[in-house]
């Protein structure tokens, strides 16, 4: 692993899209003048970083419809009108699901696989050479994790018309991946981060249960896969100076969640299988559980508390943060932890059930409850 800054106020990637731009995307407007417009809002938001003292700069993930679709967009062999069927529970409505059973139906943000898959440009070739010029500090890039793609595009019926299994699959998808990020990792980019929220269904009985009907795989090789998949990512990425991190999420589909559970059931492998600077972890409400989990997490890496929600606009209270952060150095010491938001505020373009003024505030609580904390 590399030397690493330890970023003491981090955050996850995505910022909610401003309606103008969400106007453009669904309008007739001319590619150039799209292009443009994220390039003028870009601007603005990298500003906005760095007046809020953070310490890591993203352009938001504005030139995606999605957190995956740098590589859907890139990679041919998706068919986007076509979904896995899966359900997603409302984390905003806690109250009404004591009294329903009742889930909330969301679309698939990502399509089936449905021929060989060919990379058609670079993953994030539409976004690297603006923030190169413009980032005002250490540039993050964010990607999906290969592990992704298995769980949610593969779809018997089709996808094994080209790949026999699910496995098979993730093996192309890691080949893709591990080529751009080397790339990528020799490109100047400070911080890369790999969004994996399919390590949640080895937290979740329902998931796990769904993988073995639905999928049709061991949970227990498909997490020895997933491992291995992600290693082989951060093996390409390796290289002095750059900071590897993994982000593991519940769900955040426009304020949505699917999964729920500790880290107790895959923290000893996955904390010290994966050859990360940083884990990015959720902690923002029960459905993450306890802290103890920590403790199986190696000297030589960094916890990211994800204790503010990007899902709500209530803002947290800065004290309540503090006391949770000293009840996490129970378990790891506080100068391997660091803050974020549990999750980016627009994994979909559509945005979580907020406004911009909670975004940045929120933003800002982590950076002065951070620079509190760690000085």
């Amino acid at each position: 692993m590399t030397a690493q800054n330890q970023y003491r106020a981090d955050h996850v990637g995505s910022f909610l899209r401003p309606a103008e731009l969400l106007d453009a995307r669904t309008s007739n407007i001319a590619p150039e003048e799209l292009h443009a417009l994220e390039d003028k809002h870009i601007l603005r938001i990298l500003e906005k970083q760095k007046d809020l003292g953070l310490e890591v700069f993203t352009d938001g993930e504005l030139r995606r419809s999605n957190f995956m679709s740098d590589f859907t967009d890139a990679v041919e062999g998706f068919d986007l009108g076509d979904a896995v069927p899966r359900h997603w529970d409302d984390a905003a409505k806690q109250a009404a699901r004591e009294q329903s059973t009742q889930t909330k139906a969301v679309s698939s943000i990502t399509g089936i696989v449905n021929a060989r898959l060919q990379q058609r440009f670079p993953l994030t070739g539409r976004e690297l050479p603006f923030l190169k010029q413009h980032s005002p500090g250490p540039i993050k890039m964010t990607l999906p994790s290969a592990t992704q793609f298995p769980a949610i595009s593969f779809k018997y019926g089709v996808t094994d018309a080209v790949y026999p299994d699910p496995y098979a699959l993730l093996t192309d998808i890691t080949d893709i991946m591990t080529a751009d990020l080397r790339t990528l990792a020799g490109s100047g980019v400070a911080y890369l981060q790999i969004d994996a929220p399919r390590y949640s269904y080895f937290l979740d009985p329902k998931w796990c249960q769904w993988m073995e009907t639905e999928l049709r795989v061991d949970t227990s090789a498909m997490l020895t896969a997933s491992l291995a998949a992600d290693n082989a990512c951060f093996a390409a990425a390796a290289q002095p100076g750059v900071t590897l991190a993994i982000h593991l999420c519940r769900g955040n589909n426009r304020s949505h969640w699917y999964a729920q559970g500790g880290y107790d059931a895959i923290a000893e492998r996955l904390f010290n299988e994966l050859a990360v600077d940083r884990f990015l972890l959720e902690y923002d409400d029960e459905r993450s559980g306890s802290f103890e989990p920590l403790r199986f997490v190696p000297a030589n890496k960094t916890v990211v508390l994800g204790l503010v929600s990007s899902k709500i606009p209530q803002l947290e209270n800065k004290q309540d943060l503090i006391r949770r952060i000293q009840e996490a150095a129970k378990y790891i010491p506080l100068e391997r932890l660091a803050l974020s938001p549990q999750c980016g505020f627009a994994s979909t373009m559509e945005g979580n059930a907020l406004t911009e003024a909670d975004q940045w505030a929120k933003l800002q609580l982590v950076a002065e409850t951070a620079r509190e904390v760690w000085g």
